[in-house]
This record gives C-alpha cells, sequence and structure tokens, in this order.
C-alpha cells in the first residue's frame, strides 16, 4: 500500500458499502439521491435523501441513480459518490492523498457501463479506478482461492 488510501466499494442498486483497508465497513447508506427538479441541485444523499422517497414536495425528487446495479442517472451516481468518498476520506491524508478505488460491478456490465462507473469515481476524487465483477469479488471475500481450479458456487442475492 501506498501513501494513498485503498477503498472498496460495492455501489449496489439499492445500498452502497464503502470499505477502507485497515477499518473494515466504514459506510452503508442507500443508493438514493434528493435533487430539486427544477435547478437540478442535489439537495441530499444516502438516508438522508431515503427519507424523502414518497415524502418530497412536486419541486423535489428522490431518485435511486442505479438500475440493476448499473449506473442510470450519470450525474446524481457522481454526486453521490463524491458525497460518500468525501465522509469516508477525512483527515491530513485524504486532503494530499487521492484514493485508489476498487469497484464492484455486475458481471453483465457493458463496456459503456464500465465507462460509466470509472468515470464517477474518477469525478469523485478517485486517483487509481479499477473494477471487479461481483461474483469475484464475493469468492474472495468468502476466502475462496480464486486462482485454484475447484468447484465452487456463487450466488449473488442482491437488493431489491
Amino acid at each position: 500500500m501506498g501513501l494513498g488510501m485503498e477503498i472498496g466499494v460495492d455501489l449496489g442498486t439499492s445500498s452502497v458499502l464503502v470499505y477502507i483497508r485497515g477499518k473494515g465497513i466504514v459506510l452503508k447508506e442507500p443508493s438514493v439521491v434528493a435533487v430539486n427538479s427544477k435547478t437540478g441541485k442535489v439537495l441530499a444523499v444516502g438516508e438522508s435523501a431515503s427519507l424523502m422517497l414518497g415524502r418530497t414536495p412536486g419541486i423535489v425528487e428522490a431518485i435511486r441513480p442505479l438500475r440493476e446495479g448499473v449506473i442510470s442517472d450519470f450525474r446524481a451516481t457522481e454526486v453521490m459518490l463524491k458525497a460518500f468518498i468525501g465522509r469516508v476520506c477525512t483527515g491530513l491524508r485524504a486532503t494530499y492523498f487521492k484514493p485508489t478505488i476498487v469497484v464492484c460491478v455486475p458481471s453483465v456490465i457493458t463496456p459503456v457501463e464500465q465507462q460509466a462507473v470509472e468515470n464517477a469515481c474518477r469525478h469523485a476524487g478517485a486517483k487509481d479506478v479499477f473494477l471487479i465483477r461481483e461474483p469475484i469479488a464475493a469468492a474472495i471475500g468468502a476466502g475462496i482461492d480464486i486462482t485454484k481450479a475447484c468447484g465452487s458456487m456463487v450466488v449473488d442475492i442482491g437488493g431489491c
């Protein structure tokens, strides 16, 4: 590990998990962004935006910027990622060093969707971005040695 931070992000349709090496999961927030529909200004992200779902006046729209594990609203996803990364990257080290981010992506993601995820992470402040398919990340997390040929099954239940 270099001087920068290393962050793992599970960018899910229902929630976002952020993991920092050495600290574990440091953030779990709903994948929701509240936006002023007239001005386009983002009013809230995560839990505070989730509380607005179905309870907003006509001018405020609470949206889920991810659909089926991929970005459906690039700008809202970028703002959400920037807010979450800003929350976890605090202190002197984060001020001077941009984080390296590893993001779990669905196994059926297209090259265009991959580029959108990478761009959103870079715009959110990442120095380097690496994408890993969710089944591979799950296997590694379960302690399966993915470099060996063995019979293992990974079941992705996902969010709803």
